[in-house]
């Protein structure tokens, strides 16, 4: 009876091994991916011209604009600070004693949950820049407890705050100018991703609405991550 050499052994055996090992990879990357895609919010059509010179339709993800405030401790704050990271904002006043309290107090939860993570930010913006200046920030966000690298509290201009809260996270649907009758109040927390895309909305002052952002930033960490 002929023997089958052992190099042909060997070599078969070493092909069924990485046949193997390739399959268990395939499928251990493929179990990775999120069991839920959040949705993008502030998809536009808009008119674009090509190369050629003719006009198409084309479809955009809107992402958060440029703008310059200034945090808590005085600092310049740009939309380059938040690129890169999983951030929450929101939209308060320091002197409210509504809605803001419950949203200050549900925010200073999740920044708590994620204190060790520099890759999720929040970023509070006034929508009473003119009594909320820098120190009267400082003093609120030391209340708070706030990380000062975390956890940014900006003020500036009124009508780059009122434009962000309307044009840029979609907020609010009131309109306005921001001038001395113009004011804006609202209750939610926008999500938005590492390429400043909106990823969904959740109404501050309610404890189930936080739980569900958190899981929703665990499913945009999963989905980063990729």
């Amino acid at each position: 009876m002929k023997t089958t050499p052992r190099w042909l052994v060997f070599s078969i055996v070493f092909a069924l091994t990485l046949l193997v090992l390739a399959g268990g990879y395939f499928i251990q990357k493929d179990n990775k991916r999120p069991d839920v895609i959040l949705e993008t919010y502030g998809r536009q059509t808009v008119d674009s011209i090509a190369s050629d010179g003719t006009h198409h339709d084309a479809n955009r993800i809107h992402t958060v604009g440029t703008f310059a405030l200034t945090d808590q401790l005085g600092r310049p704050f740009t939309e380059a600070e938040t690129r890169g990271k999983i951030y929450v904002a929101d939209f308060f006043f320091t002197t409210c004693q509504t809605i803001c309290i419950p949203m200050g107090r549900n925010m200073s939860q999740l920044v708590k949950r994620y204190a060790n993570n520099p890759d999720i930010l929040f970023v509070s913006h006034t929508v009473d820049p003119e009594t909320d200046s820098v120190p009267v920030l400082k003093a609120y966000a030391d209340k708070h407890e706030a990380p000062p690298n975390q956890w940014y509290m900006l003020t500036g201009s009124k009508k780059v705050i009122y434009s962000l809260a309307r044009n840029d996270y979609f907020v609010t649907a009131t309109q306005g100018d921001a001038g001395p009758d113009d004011f804006v109040h609202t209750q939610n927390f926008a999500l938005i991703d590492p390429r400043g895309r909106i990823r969904g909305y959740y109404d501050g002052t309610r404890l189930e609405e936080i739980e569900k952002l958190a899981k929703d930033i665990a499913i945009l960490q999963q989905e980063t991550s990729l």
